[in-house]
């Protein structure tokens, strides 16, 4: 991406100015880190004082990089990493039930067995997020002109569904990657350009929502449920305006997190039920999307 000069500017860009620092003869005054500008200078910008700073530069490049390439509108859809495709979740469960099998008295290979199940037997969600992202990179453009684009934590399982769903139906495809202990790529479906890395979560969850038309929770665990109660809650406090929230798999859901129990003990108001609802298909789910948005 090139860094644009406005036209009239009398003043050198900043790209400018760095090349022309880069060309000042060799002399131990010039070899001085501290003679290096300062928004050239990686170890300045990286010290413990400058993190205001940087958590303004997170927030900023994806904005800029996002405008540049027409974002208008986004759906955020978020799952599990370890949902894969149903070919692999299958490939996986043999595996588990084989090792069990040869040691049925390991208490632990039965345990992954069981989970390997329960994995297979939710695959069909990863098939779910890819239709849906599909739907979405191939709906005409509404409200206006804008078009929306599928946006995902970057990551494999669902997130690597709806980036491929929408990779293959020719839409943009955008990933918000974050930098953690563990090695952590993007998948191969996001939109190039649209591939994201950040090291602040509250910034990185910022952009989730800041061109949010929806958002729609297929099964995860501690990271989808951060993301939506985290949406739930700006909804209910009037932080955000609301947009529709869509839990795909209405069985899983409500063994995972007993809503109605929270309106039993006080703790949330019945209205607060109606911030969400449930699918079971892509298909319902883009329906509920649009008929919120009266599209």
């Amino acid at each position: 991406m090139e860094m644009q000069k406005n036209t009239g500017d009398v003043f050198p860009s900043a790209m400018e100015d760095d090349s022309a620092a880069r060309r000042t003869p060799d002399s131990p005054q010039t070899r001085s880190s501290s003679f290096r500008l300062a928004y050239a200078d990686t170890e300045f910008l990286l010290r413990d004082e400058l993190r205001a700073v940087r958590l303004q530069l997170e927030l900023l490049k994806p904005e800029l990089v996002q405008q540049e390439y027409g974002i208008q509108g986004t759906v955020v859809i978020f799952g599990s990493t370890r949902i894969p495709d149903p070919a692999a979740a299958a490939a996986r469960l043999t595996q588990a039930e084989a090792k069990a099998r040869q040691s049925p008295a390991d208490a632990g290979l039965a345990r992954e067995a069981a989970i390997a199940r329960r994995i297979a037997a939710k695959s069909h969600y990863y098939e779910a997020a890819r239709e849906l992202a599909a739907l979405i990179a191939t709906a005409p453009g509404k409200p206006g002109p804008e078009r929306l684009a599928v946006i995902t934590g970057g990551g494999p399982g669902i997130m690597e569904a709806a980036n491929r769903g929408a990779f293959e139906a020719g839409g943009k495809s955008i990933g918000l990657n974050i930098v953690l202990p563990h090695e952590q790529m993007p998948n191969a479906y996001i939109t190039p350009e649209l591939s994201f890395q950040f090291h602040y979560f509250a910034i990185r969850k910022m952009h989730f929502l800041l061109r949010a038309r929806a958002l729609v929770a297929c099964p995860g665990g501690f990271g989808t449920l951060d993301e939506l109660f985290e949406t739930l809650t700006l909804i209910q406090t009037g932080k955000v305006k609301p947009v529709p929230v869509v839990l795909l798999g209405q069985e899983y859901w409500e063994r995972i997190v007993n809503f109605d129990a929270l309106v039993e003990e006080g703790t949330i108001a019945a209205g607060d039920l109606e911030l969400f609802r449930y699918a079971e298909t892509a298909g319902e789910a883009w329906d509920a999307i649009r008929a919120f948005h009266g599209w």
